[in-house]
C-alpha cells in the first residue's frame, strides 16, 4: 500500500496530477476538492489509495487523510465506484457530504450525478453509523474552519487506542485555546502531551 507520495506537481487538470518524485511521475486521479486545494502549488504530498483491478492500476490522490478516509468509506459501499466516489468529493466537499450521511440528506445526496434516491438511502445505511463513530456530530449546522484539523488529529489518536469521547474533548478544548494551532502534528503534539 502506498501510503502517500510528495513531490512537484509536473501538470495538473481539474481530475488528475502527474506528480514527479526521484524521476518517476505518478499518474494520480483526484477529485475538484483536491484540485482546487493545489492552485499556487508546486510541491504536494497527495494521501493515495490504490484501486487494482485485473486490467489496471490505478492512483487516487487525496490532499488530507480525512478525505481518503472518507473515499474508501464510499467505494465500500455495493454500487460505488471510484469514479462515483469521486464525483460525490467534487460535487460537496468531504466534510458536507459526511454531513449530508450522517443526518440522512437524501436529498442532497441525491442531486450528485449518478446518485439515484436507492443509492442514496444505501449510501446512508452502510455509512451513517460509521461515520459517527468516527466523530461526526449529527446536526443541522455548519462546520467550523478547524474541523478538518479535528477529525485528522482524532483519527491519528484513535487509531493509537485512545477513547474517542476523551480526545474529542481535549481537542475541542486545545482548539479553543490555542486558534493559532493549523498543523495536525503540532495539535497531536499538545493533545499527547496533556494525556500522559
Amino acid at each position: 500500500m502506498i501510503g502517500y507520495i510528495k513531490g512537484e506537481i509536473s501538470f495538473k487538470s481539474p481530475t488528475y496530477v502527474y506528480l514527479e518524485t526521484h524521476g518517476v511521475g505518478y499518474h494520480i486521479n483526484i477529485s475538484l476538492f483536491t484540485a482546487e486545494g493545489l492552485e499556487g502549488k508546486d510541491a504536494v504530498r497527495l494521501y493515495t489509495h490504490l484501486q487494482v483491478k485485473e486490467d489496471s492500476h490505478t492512483l487516487y490522490g487525496f490532499l488530507t487523510i480525512a478525505e481518503r478516509a472518507l473515499f474508501k468509506h464510499l467505494i465500500s459501499v455495493s454500487g460505488i465506484g471510484p469514479n462515483t466516489a469521486r464525483v460525490m468529493l467534487s460535487y460537496m466537499p468531504p466534510e458536507e457530504v459526511k454531513q449530508a450521511i450522517v443526518n440522512e440528506n437524501v436529498v442532497a445526496i441525491n442531486k450528485i450525478k449518478g446518485i439515484g434516491p436507492k443509492t442514496a438511502k444505501r449510501i446512508i445505511l452502510d455509512l451513517k453509523d460509521k461515520l459517527i463513530k468516527e466523530g461526526m456530530e449529527q446536526t443541522e449546522t455548519s462546520l467550523g474552519s478547524n474541523n478538518s484539523l479535528k477529525e485528522e488529529a482524532l483519527s491519528a489518536l484513535l487509531a493509537l487506542g485512545f477513547q474517542k469521547a476523551t480526545i474529542s474533548k481535549k481537542i475541542d478544548m486545545i482548539l479553543a485555546k490555542n486558534p493559532q494551532v493549523d498543523q495536525v502534528e503540532t495539535l497531536i503534539k499538545m493533545i499527547l502531551r496533556q494525556l500522559t
